[in-house]
């Protein structure tokens, strides 16, 4: 099998390097998407982190900081990779959990390894709105239609370089029905700068980026 294109994501890497009180925050963030298909309110994160002793600015200024979270103007979640706090094409469900929204097609990839439970993804495709659905459990999936392909871009321009994920790929990572529909869409938007990823590597991106995250919560608690 050959190996995924180096994509530059790291989110796994970067929470590895968090400090513990950070690492502490970022789970809780990521335990209420995946309990509640909802963003915790930053006024919840203030009052859970001050309760272990945490500073929460400072610990969401380190998520932030890592680009494992992004705030908006008014200091709440509007991105906690996989999860997106509204909807986006991309619906992740599975049995007996909330309906949740990835960020980009790649996070809802990864999903299923990081919550340890299989998932399914329905997703539209840019522009023509057709579906693409896929059934993953950890590290096997099932793609409708077959032909189904992942395109990985990002905006192409120095502004961009410097922003977090929410703004720079987030919206060019998508599925699209067959790899002619995903360089045809390449074609028209040449602000976008992207590879076409096949089954293997879409997946193994998400389960790189990803599948570690909630690992600790599940270590701690076999405890």
């Amino acid at each position: 099998m050959t190996e995924p294109p180096n994509l530059e994501l790291n989110k796994c890497r970067a929470a590895a390097a968090l400090t513990p009180p950070a690492q502490r925050l970022h789970r809780v963030v990521l335990t209420a998407f995946a309990e509640t298909g909802q963003a915790p309110l930053r006024a919840d994160l203030e009052r859970i982190t001050r309760g272990h002793g945490i500073d929460p600015g400072r610990a969401l200024t380190e998520l932030t900081e890592r680009d494992l979270v992004a705030l908006d103007e008014q200091g709440e979640i509007r991105a906690a990779y996989p999860f997106s706090p509204v909807p986006t094409r991309h619906q992740v469900t599975w049995d007996r959990g909330p309906t949740v929204y990835a960020m980009c097609a790649v996070d809802a990839l990864g999903m299923s390894a990081m919550l340890g439970h299989p998932v399914t993804i329905t997703s539209t495709e840019p522009d023509t709105g057709h579906i693409v659905t896929v059934q993953v459990d950890h590290d096997t999936a099932r793609w409708q239609p077959g032909t189904a392909v992942v395109f990985a871009g990002t905006i192409d321009s120095s502004e961009a370089a410097c922003c977090p994920s929410v703004d720079r790929t987030c919206g060019h990572i998508n599925f699209f029905t067959t790899p002619d529909a995903a360089h045809a869409w390449s074609t028209r938007h040449p602000e976008v700068t992207g590879v076409v990823l096949d089954h293997h590597q879409a997946l193994a991106s998400g389960i790189a980026e990803f599948g570690a995250l909630l690992q600790p919560i599940d270590q701690e608690a076999s405890r």
